[in-house]
């Protein structure tokens, strides 16, 4: 009962992309769309019945990975202790990829709609979410930013989350002005920085306090 309850968001989400799919399956072509380029246009196919379910089969599996992962995690670094937190993370990223579903169902059946815009600007949403909850996240080996440094010192660990929330934040921010700027080529140098930022930032923090003890 209280891994259903952990995952009811999920667990509705995935159900709905497969139902989703279902619905437009008839409209799609025998090859479906499943890869755009940064200027929207279509540059990756699978044929059916696959390619239309590749992310509803991909939330399936993420979602069971997900509540495996609350089983399979150390005593001395439970998911469990951030659980509230592991929970809304494990929703955001499946909301994300059934906006996705969406999408890219739309598309295959022809509607005109612009996939990297829209998938760009989930992204920054999902940044803007995981950034307002990543300082809530405790160590661990699942989650989270997970370098040799952070992994070794809870001091790290809660430093780099605490400027690594922030990263995302305004990553997320920018990403979504990028996009309704219509300057959508601006966000890969953000993604980039959002993702080297915390992982130096964690080795200087770790050298600080490792040298300060010495």
């Amino acid at each position: 009962m209280k891994l259903l309850k952990d995952n009811v968001l999920g667990l509705g989400l995935t159900i709905c992309a497969f139902l989703v799919i279902a619905a437009m399956y008839p409209q799609m072509p025998e090859r479906v769309p499943t890869h755009w380029n940064l200027h929207g246009v279509a540059d990756g196919f699978m044929p059916k019945p696959w390619g239309p379910f590749v992310l509803p089969l991909t939330m399936a599996g993420l979602l069971v990975l997900f509540a495996g992962l609350r089983f399979v995690s150390p005593k001395e670094a439970p998911v469990e202790r951030f659980g509230r937190v592991y929970s809304i993370i494990t929703g955001a990223v499946l909301a994300f990829l059934f906006v996705l579903t969406v999408v890219c169902g739309l598309a295959a059946t022809g509607t005109a709609v612009n996939v990297t815009k829209v998938v760009m600007l989930a992204v920054g949403v999902l940044f803007l979410v995981m950034g307002n909850f990543m300082g809530k996240v405790t160590r661990n080996y699942f989650v989270g930013i997970r370098t040799p440094w952070t992994l070794a010192n809870d001091e790290v660990w809660f430093r780099t989350h605490r400027l690594g929330g922030k990263v995302f934040v305004v990553a997320g921010l920018g990403i979504a002005a990028a996009v309704l700027l219509d300057q959508v080529v601006l966000a890969l140098p953000l993604l980039l920085a959002s993702a080297a930022i915390p992982v130096v930032y964690s080795y200087a923090v770790y050298r600080r306090i490792t040298r300060s003890s010495a």
